[in-house]
């Protein structure tokens, strides 16, 4: 019985790394070196991950302290997350309404969807498979949009759209700067998707001086959200 089923999770994963680097071929190559170019006019091309849970009114508070050179804002939520799509277009229309800005909204931000890496609850060993599918879009996403910065704060999402911001680094495409913000509630140790990025984030920020303590590649910057 393993036999088999071993089996088919080798064919499954083989299957989707080939489509993951066919689609990645497909935009390396309609980009060819558009990704190495800085944007323009000092402005900070930054990539926002949401998530439910309120990691999304979390990286809203965020932003909300960023200055007019963050943009555009290109924001990454799961297909099934209607209420954090709904959250980012008041955010952003306020956000319009406050600073009287002549251009549209949609020319200020844009939220993209992608298939959800984890539901909640969801068990660990079939999450991995639902992570990759994830991948297959998050990977061509990150590649095509070539952000100056991710800013995330913890939604299991931001796994494959980081990894892919880590990859165009290593690759020499462009040095993506990745900021990751542990949730308020992390008290005595890192989220799943903390421990992941902390091996390959360019910041970890913490919200307890304790946790920093714990784990101290990260900074420790008061209660920021």
């Amino acid at each position: 019985m393993a036999a088999p089923y071993l089996l088919y999770i080798f064919v499954t994963l083989f299957a989707l790394i080939l489509v993951l680097f066919t689609r990645l071929l497909v935009v390396l190559l309609s980009l060819g070196k558009q990704s190495k170019c800085t944007n323009h006019n000092g402005k900070i091309k930054v990539l926002v991950i949401a998530g439910s849970g309120g990691h999304t009114s979390e990286v809203i508070r965020l932003l909300s302290g960023l200055s007019d050179s963050y943009a555009p804002r290109i924001y990454v939520v799961a297909d099934t997350d209607k209420m954090s799509h709904e959250k980012i277009k008041k955010f952003e229309d306020s956000k319009k309404n406050i600073e009287s800005r002549s251009k549209s909204v949609s020319e200020s931000y844009i939220i993209h969807s992608i298939p959800r890496s984890r539901e909640v609850r969801q068990s660990y060993i079939t999450s991995v498979f639902s992570t990759l599918y994830s991948t297959l879009y998050a990977f061509p996403l990150v590649f095509k949009v070539a952000p100056d910065l991710i800013l995330c704060n913890g939604p299991g999402t931001c796994i494959p759209l980081c990894f892919a911001g880590f990859i165009m680094r290593i690759l020499g495409l462009k040095k993506v700067i990745q900021v990751y913000v542990e949730s308020i509630c992390r008290v005595q140790h890192l989220s799943l998707s903390g421990k992941l990025m902390y091996h390959f984030a360019d910041h970890i920020i913490v919200q307890w001086e304790s946790l920093q303590k714990i784990y101290p590649k990260s900074k420790y910057l008061g209660k920021i959200c």
